[in-house]
């Protein structure tokens, strides 16, 4: 197997390259599979709800008029739901301070925030500095409009609380739904409070993984979500949002006992599924992504597999596909989800890589497929644990399986494209005022890309480019098909001699 220097290179896997507004934003599996998938770069939901936000066209949607009208009664109230952070992956907290200044300036009395701690996208104990931050625009806010009432309502960890995904542990949202809706978990008099109360009772827990808890006035819960109230998911990122929007909006829910399903205007601040319609009102619309490489693969009649695990599997078959859920073709495609293990990833850092690696292998030999995709998420879920001995581990088993599906790429005249969707595992700490800090987040460094082909004999070279990003990866697959890639694709990595 030859494997020439020029056949390595580097990718732009973060900030405009994906979509995001600037060049200070990381990344994150979301827009990364969008990128490769699509081929070109398209406008993401950072960016999307800022512009809105900026030049106020959400607040001029019938859908805000709906949301805000409703809650004008002194009884009624509006609810806020997010991830209480600056990561701008599901999130970001100025936005959430737009809404609720907005809110404020069109008559809503009473709004009640319930918070999901990140400490994955950001510091791994940054919450009280959110929290600081938030309730100091609430306080503006109740001193500024007389008999106005904005506060804190509950919250917990995205791990533990509200933030699951692709069905891998409906309980996570049960637990945010109690907190949330019904008002029953731990008791604290602040948010604050409950955050240094974990803190307290274990020194070794980081943000993510907080426990629920519910705010309390005079031994009642303050903000249960109640008939006639209306609900803001401010998340803009979809697949740790489709759940709960799922529990609130569904009638035939059977994931968990909601106890009450309390009748809400519902809203996201997008649409999370635009195939599902989940939710089905929605603020700001998401990028409209067409003309995807599994379309051209579909009707070029090219076989092929997606293969990851549950953590995964959603990105490289939906976010790949340009958000579009299902199959394209199911004569042509077959996606293959191994099911997550419930448990830390720290605590199990091989995940199924061993099994990817057994499944991928036997994918590959059964000669159906001309073309496949595969994940590990190991680098990416076990990076955000801020674990090093883990990370490593982590890191090695998918260098272990490489090593046992290249050979066989071999044996199959076959060529690999190996890549990362963003950066994590490459940055466990950074130094800040001279202080070293554990860094859970996604990083700003390209990420490595590396051509391996079984015959190769010089007949193409990297491509002369100014800059080299994931939706480059697009128009490369093709080309080494042998196909030649549409005029909108972002230029191919290789060119042939």
């Amino acid at each position: 197997m030859i494997l020439g220097s020029k056949l390595y290179t580097t990718l732009k896997a973060h900030g405009t390259a994906v979509g995001m507004p600037s060049d200070e934003d990381m990344g994150n599996s979301e827009v990364g599979h969008n990128a490769l998938g699509a081929g070109r770069i398209f406008d993401q939901g950072a960016k999307l709800v800022k512009k809105a936000i900026e030049d106020g066209t959400i607040f001029k949607t019938d859908l805000w008029k709906s949301l805000t009208d409703r809650v004008k009664d002194d009884n009624k109230i509006l609810h806020l739901i997010g991830l209480l952070s600056d990561g701008n992956v599901h999130s970001h907290i100025d936005q959430l301070f737009a809404l609720l200044r907005q809110s404020a300036a069109d008559g809503v009395k009473r709004v009640r925030v319930h918070i999901l701690l990140d400490g994955r996208d950001v510091f791994e104990r940054s919450a009280l500095t959110y929290i600081e931050k938030t309730e100091a625009v609430l306080k503006e806010i109740n001193t500024q409009h007389k008999n106005f009432d904005y506060c804190l309502a509950s919250g917990g960890g995205r791990m533990v609380t509200t933030m699951d995904r692709y069905n891998a542990d409906w309980s996570i949202v049960e637990r945010g739904w109690k907190a949330h809706v019904l008002g029953r978990g731990r008791r604290f008099e602040s948010a604050a409070q409950a955050v240094q109360t974990y803190y307290n009772e274990d020194p070794k827990i980081t943000d993510q993984y907080l426990d629920s808890f519910v705010i309390e006035d005079d031994g009642s819960p303050v903000g249960t979500i109640e008939d006639g109230d209306a609900v803001v998911f401010f998340n803009f990122r979809g697949d740790r949002a489709i759940e709960l929007s799922m529990a609130f909006e569904q009638k035939d829910f059977s994931k968990f006992d909601r106890v009450r399903v309390p009748d809400v205007l519902f809203a996201g601040l997008m649409q999370y599924d635009g195939d599902l319609k989940i939710p089905k009102n929605f603020l700001v619309p998401p990028p409209s992504i067409d003309g995807a490489i599994g379309e051209y693969l579909c009707g070029s009649g090219v076989t092929s597999f997606a293969l990851s695990e549950t953590q995964k599997f959603g990105h490289v078959t939906y976010f790949w596909n340009g958000n579009r859920s299902g199959y394209i073709d199911p004569h042509l495609e077959h996606y293959e989800e191994i099911p997550s293990d419930k448990i830390r990833f720290d605590q199990a850092p091989r995940m199924k890589a061993d099994e990817i690696t057994a499944k991928a292998i036997e994918l590959l030999k059964s000669g159906k497929y001309k073309f496949g995709r595969i994940n590990y998420p190991n680098g990416d879920m076990v990076g955000h644990t801020g674990v090093p001995a883990a990370i490593i581990a982590s890191v090695e088993a998918v260098d272990q399986g490489l090593a046992k599906i290249l050979p066989v790429l071999r044996e199959l005249n076959g060529t690999a494209l190996i890549l990362a969707d963003h950066g994590n595992a490459d940055e466990m700490f950074t130094v800040k005022n001279g202080q070293k800090q554990v860094s859970t987040a996604h990083s700003l460094n390209p990420v490595p890309c590396v051509i391996v082909d079984a015959n190769y004999a010089g007949e193409y070279d990297l491509a002369s480019l100014t800059e080299r990003g994931l939706a480059n990866v697009a128009a490369t697959i093709l080309n080494l098909l042998g196909y030649q890639a549409p005029a909108e694709y972002a230029p191919s990595l290789i060119k042939f001699k």
